[in-house]
């Protein structure tokens, strides 16, 4: 169909202004973006009725899909006031909303109940497919996209917000240098750098000649030089770094001028355990912080912890279970009273652990945030939770962009790898993919082979 054409459908609608490739959204768009109307230029976007009922259902909870619903419903209202939403009413940022009343049930072939929300959207595109509309179905659940493409829909998911995974930003590279240069650095002397090193970016220098002459240095932006790391000889609360991108994990932690740290890597590459061991030192030792604070997404999309029985630190408790587990390795490697000595910590007020969903709303100055598994995390809820850093905070997202519990979410659209793309020029950024599993011969090899 042209961009300048324009239909009529023939059950009254009137959609008569609807012109060139349009979107029909379903409803876990705008709850996973609530300013998701806004994504789409100058196009034209439909919702159909059972999105709008689908809001309303979603606007009475208390986690983030719940803010989100809320505030689409208000958008919505205030558009209103420019005309009426069935013969489409102009978007701030171009084009038009209309909003699809009638059921296109009798659309759907035999084997899709007519029943479930999600088929009688997809109705609607095929509605207005037959009728010459160039339609695009745009859903977060990948279900939803494979039904849409099998019934010859064109089907997206959102791509606002997403990121190229196999082309994220790691952290480091290796740079192969002459000899002498190698030798003037374990001297002290920086290297001046390559133009395309990011702020904060490791840096592994190989010797031309021979390979196995190497040092270890650090991108700082206000040189514009490869500097040697200042803390190479660290070892936070006895924790020593197995592997080269550990010992970049450990410089960007320790260092005080990098306020936000993001570690992407498997099970077992010592992301937590790493975070965990530096801000004790850093809390315990050199007090340069008020506190660790350990969160986690409790669910997919920020649920609350209602569901789970006890009182709100028991609930905690048991989803915390991992974190207990890297504190009683730190504290007593032998585990014979870790218990104990993790329990001091918490006594003593030198740890605090809450739900990344009670986070929003608070003020965090002068913490330690370690904020775990932050791949199951939306990029508006990263926002949230770094937006909440007050003054003298430092921000640790960990998580493995593999294990992606949250169903709208995968590797390039979750909120950990959105904050490596959008960060990765900050001066006051760090980022390091962690690549071997030390956890155990066993653990390395179910991660590689499984």
């Amino acid at each position: 169909m042209a961009d300048n054409a324009a239909v009529k459908p023939s059950n009254g609608n009137c959609l008569a202004n609807l012109t060139g490739r349009c979107y029909l959204l379903d409803t876990n768009v705008l709850l996973h973006d609530a300013s998701a109307l806004d994504a789409f230029d100058d196009r034209d976007i439909i919702l159909t009725v059972d999105v709008l009922e689908e809001l309303d259902r979603f606007k009475r909870e208390n986690d983030e899909r719940g803010r989100n619903a809320r505030r689409v419903i208000r958008a919505i209202d205030a558009l209103r006031t420019h005309g009426a939403l069935r013969e489409g009413v102009p978007l701030p940022h171009g084009g038009r909303l209309f909003v699809l009343v009638d059921t296109y049930v009798e659309y759907l072939p035999r084997g899709l109940d007519g029943s479930i929300p999600d088929n009688r959207i997809l109705a609607a595109g095929l509605f207005l497919r037959d009728r010459g509309v160039e339609v695009v179905f745009v859903t977060k659940d990948i279900n939803a996209r494979v039904k849409g493409d099998a019934l010859g829909l064109k089907s997206e998911d959102l791509q606002r917000g997403t990121v190229s995974f196999d082309e994220l930003y790691t952290g480091w590279r290796e740079l192969e240098v002459p000899d002498q240069a190698v030798d003037a650095f374990y001297r002290g002397e920086a290297l001046p750098a390559p133009a395309d090193l990011q702020p904060n970016e490791g840096v592994l220098l190989r010797a031309a000649g021979n390979p196995k002459h190497t040092a270890l240095g650090m991108h700082r932006r206000e040189s514009g030089r490869v500097e040697p790391l200042q803390h190479e000889a660290a070892r936070p609360w006895g924790l020593q770094p197995l592997n080269l991108q550990q010992r970049f994990a450990l410089e960007l932690l320790m260092r005080p001028d990098i306020q936000l740290v993001s570690m992407l890597g498997q099970a077992g590459t010592g992301k937590t355990l790493l975070a965990l061991a530096v801000g004790l030192h850093k809390v315990a030792e050199e007090k340069s912080y008020r506190k660790i604070m350990v969160s986690r997404p409790i669910m997919p999309l920020g649920r609350d912890i209602g569901y789970l029985p006890g009182t709100k630190d028991e609930k905690l408790e048991s989803w915390m279970e991992p974190i207990f587990d890297n504190l009683q390795f730190l504290v007593d490697p032998e585990l014979e009273k870790s218990g104990d000595k993790v329990q001091y910590l918490f006594d003593a007020g030198l740890i605090e652990v809450e739900a990344v969903t009670y986070i929003r709303g608070r003020s965090l100055p002068k913490l330690f945030i370690i904020i775990d598994e932050a791949q199951n995390l939306t990029p508006h809820e990263v926002k949230t939770v770094i937006s909440r850093a007050g003054h003298g905070s430092k921000v640790i997202l960990t998580g493995d962009a593999y294990q992606i519990d949250n169903p709208y979410l995968d590797a390039a659209s979750n909120g950990l790898t959105y904050v490596v793309e959008r960060f990765k020029q900050e001066p006051i950024y760090g980022h390091i993919t962690l690549a071997k599993s030390e956890r155990s011969e066993l653990a390395s090899l179910a991660a590689r082979l499984l």
